[in-house]
């Protein structure tokens, strides 16, 4: 059986309650230790530091004393639910504690971390309380667990796979292969997607919990490694079984769940995967501008030059708008789960696209250096190799596109300009949540409160908010009239979509729609943040110049007219970004002190 861990389960009844400092505190300890352990990445003395872990990458290896280091932390407790001893009941500060190892090493922050949690979101959702407490015990203790759910021939429909659980009196008898599972090897426990039903649909497929200690070793054998170009420390290989009996107890839910419980499963996982990887982005920027800031052309440096500074804002603007959808994303989990269906989607499909963009950008003030694998500079094109990597995961661009597509209509009658108002806690970068349940999710969208808290935003800024808004008052009216003008319309466009686009089979109008509303997410998302922002808690998320050049850049990508912003705005971003550089602070909504 899995291994049990020394560590005791928690009582939930005997944990006291916080208040939200208190919760917050306790957070920002958590996050300050991982830095510690990790130390600063531009250390050349540091042996956890960018040039071991570049080094690594080369050798296609997850750094060794790295993972210590994670094991050290208790990394694995971030994964568990508090009840079962872990530390994890919130969705948002995962994605939060992550971004520090993502922040370093993409390789690390899935081969160590985040592909564990992919598998155990499941076991949390349907488990049973022994399998909970199996898997708990496993990593609480330090093991791992690998998941399934796609076959590399199929691409992203997880539902053509190649195992079958042939169902017996006693369990299963497991056949079939598949080729790409991050830490197969390395895992003691496997969450596998099976046929169990030779019937065409959705109840064909169920999820099993595979213990390997249990499993005849003459029964399955490991496959090749899979090579990859970005992320080259996992350990991506296959694993083939050949009449492998499994128990009973393996089945996660009952059986026929299998396509349910992916689908709930990957509103958490899409939720907060991409809220991990801005920690990557931030290398990126941080890199670009340590380059921007050294490197002299023309007896200037790179910094003095415009459209340098230009594209270093807007990577700086992009990091933000990603963060206000992450967190937007991450909490709708706890506060609005009768809509994180799409949100996730929405989040997994934008954030990628945006940070891809960035690196490219920033990769053009980096020049020749862009291409440079070692030294100071190193870290950039790795993160720009490993982010398509991440992005595909268990859900792609069109996957993605695709669970969108089909609410459309739906909320576009329902939600949009008639339902509730977005709850304040959406946006509030720091305040204290409901617990996780993951048995609140539903599969289609019953709701849209994000997107719908565009409706009279143009009147909030121009009136209660004005004051706020300062000299960006008639600036942010327009951008906010822009995007509810654009809301309109695409109401008025889901409303005419035909049978066929609100199916696998949809247009490219479709598509393009879909992408049009993840942008309105991010922008009701951004003046969601700014709208609720203390000017005593954060005064540069609660200033109008972060936000003005937000909603700009999506104004701008949705096709609208552009007011003028106010002299200045530029100077104000750069002014941040070179002040968070050089007091080693994070580029994203927590402006949190880093190593280095």
């Amino acid at each position: 059986m899995l291994t049990p861990s020394e560590t005791p389960s928690q009582n939930p009844s005997r944990i006291p309650s916080r208040t939200p400092n208190q919760e917050e505190v306790l957070i920002q300890r958590r996050v300050a230790d991982l830095e510690r352990r990790l130390g600063d990445p531009g250390d050349a003395d540091n042996p956890l530091g960018l040039d071991a872990l570049l080094a690594a990458d080369e050798r296609g290896e997850l750094l060794a004393g790295a993972e210590e280091a994670l094991a050290g932390f208790r990394l694995n407790a971030e994964f568990v639910p508090t009840e079962l001893g872990g530390r994890l009941d919130r969705v948002d500060t995962l994605g939060r504690v992550l971004r520090g190892v993502f922040r370093r090493d993409a390789s690390l922050g899935l081969g160590y971390g985040a592909t564990t949690f992919l598998a155990a979101i499941a076991i949390w959702a349907a488990g049973t309380p022994e399998q909970q407490r199996r898997v708990a015990d496993l990593l609480l203790g330090g093991g791992r667990l690998a998941i399934a759910y796609h076959e590399l021939a199929h691409g992203n429909d997880f539902v053509r796979n190649e195992f079958r659980a042939t169902p017996t009196d006693d369990g299963f008898v497991m056949s079939g292969a598949k080729h790409v599972i991050n830490n197969v090897e390395r895992a003691e426990a496997l969450v596998l997607f099976s046929r169990t039903e030779d019937t065409v649909g959705s109840r064909s497929h169920s999820v099993l919990l595979v213990d390997k200690s249990v499993v005849p070793a003459d029964r399955y054998r490991y496959l090749p490694r899979y090579e990859t170009v970005g992320v080259r420390g996992c350990q991506n290989a296959g694993v083939e079984f050949t009449d492998c009996p499994l128990p009973a107890d393996a089945l996660v839910g009952k059986p026929g769940d299998g396509v349910e419980l992916a689908l709930r499963s990957f509103q958490i996982t899409r939720s907060v995967l991409p809220s991990m990887i801005l920690g990557g982005g931030d290398t990126a920027l941080r890199t670009a501008v340590s380059f921007a800031l050294d490197r002299k052309l023309y007896h200037r440096s790179v910094l003095e030059i415009p459209h340098a500074r230009a594209t270093i804002v807007g990577a700086f603007t992009d990091l933000l708008i990603s963060d206000c959808l992450a967190l937007a994303a991450t909490r709708a989990v706890h506060l609005v789960p009768e809509a994180t269906s799409v949100y996730a989607a929405a989040v997994k499909y934008l954030l990628p696209k945006l940070l891809t963009e960035t690196a490219y950008d920033l990769s053009i003030v980096l020049g020749a250096n862009f291409y440079v694998r070692d030294g100071a500079y190193g870290a950039f094109q790795k993160h720009v190799r490993d982010l398509p990597m991440i992005s595909l995961g268990h859900a792609g661009t069109a996957a993605c596109q695709a669970t969108i597509i089909p609410q459309l209509p739906r909320l576009a009658r329902t939600s949009w300009f008639s339902g509730k108002p977005a709850p304040e806690g959406l946006f509030r970068v720091r305040d204290g949540l409901p617990p996780l349940d993951p048995e609140r999710l539903v599969l289609v969208a019953g709701s849209d409160a994000l997107v719908g808290s565009l409706e009279g935003a143009a009147d909030a800024v121009a009136g209660a908010a004005r004051s706020r808004a300062g000299q960006y008052a008639d600036a942010l009216t327009a951008l906010a009239t822009a995007l509810e003008d654009e809301l309109r319309s695409l109401q008025a466009e889901c409303g005419d979509m035909s049978p066929k686009d609100r199916t696998v089979l949809a247009s490219p109008k479709a598509y393009a729609i879909a992408d049009r509303y993840t942008l309105l997410l991010a922008g009701a998302a951004c003046l969601g943040v700014w709208r609720h922002q203390e000017p005593e808690d954060d005064a540069f998320l609660a200033s109008p110049a972060w936000l003005a050049a937000a909603l700009t850049r999506l104004v701008k990508r949705l096709g609208h007219p552009l007011p003028t912003l106010p002299d200045g705005w530029e100077d104000q971003l750069l002014d941040e970004v070179l002040n968070r550089y050089h007091e080693a602070r994070s580029y994203d909504l927590y402006d949190t002190p880093i190593a280095g």
